[in-house]
């Protein structure tokens, strides 16, 4: 618990080392991105909704519906894009991480800051240019999936793609200063119990 506490007390005075305006970048955008998250969180509940009665509606009662599993898919689709910058902030993203646990505070830094501008920003922004120019083109033919029945619009489900990758490379920005300070302080800054205080 002592060692909790230690963690909790240098953490803090390294953070108070942090430029104001740093911290409030940082704040920002995470708040930003964990407001999506959950917000699109509560998609599971259609999600979830649509799927008990498909299979109420084909097991029961012998009549499937043509629309049910298309709506889950489609809410899944925006519910996995949307939710995954939440997941970069919060660190659960699948991580080989077979050395990297073992490493130092400023070596993880090190190599997380040297990731993130040599592969992760390039690989996001050549995406993103893809991505919008792909779902604008769905949007302006106003798609429908052509392998279902009901023809369902599929067009919000390609929309959210660009802004999964926008808001990625925005929580990108985040990490690289999170990585910067850590490295300079050599303290685990914006760890779960320090998210309150960045905003200050």
């Amino acid at each position: 618990m002592s060692d909790c506490a230690e963690l909790s007390r240098t953490s803090k005075q390294g953070l108070a080392a942090v430029p104001p305006a740093a911290r409030k970048i940082v704040a920002w955008i995470d708040r930003l991105n964990e407001r999506v998250g959950k917000i699109t969180s509560w998609l599971v509940i259609p999600m979830v909704l649509a799927m008990m009665y498909e299979v109420i509606m084909r097991n029961v009662f012998t009549a499937p519906s043509i629309w049910a599993l298309d709506v889950v898919m489609i809410l899944y689709a925006i519910h996995f894009m949307l939710g995954s910058p939440f997941c970069l902030q919060t660190g659960n993203h699948i991580r080989t991480d077979f050395f990297y646990h073992s490493w130092s505070i400023k070596t993880k830094a090190l190599v997380d800051m040297f990731n993130y501008l040599i592969f992760f920003f390039p690989i996001h922004i050549v995406f993103l240019d893809i991505s919008v120019a792909y779902a604008w083109k769905s949007y302006i033919q106003n798609e429908v999936s052509v392998t279902s029945p009901w023809m369902p619009i599929i067009w919000p489900a390609k929309m959210a793609l660009p802004f999964c990758v926008a808001l990625t490379l925005i929580q990108g920005v985040s990490e690289v200063i999170k990585c910067w300070y850590r490295w300079k302080t050599n303290e685990l800054l914006w760890d779960n119990e320090q998210l309150g205080e960045a905003a200050d």
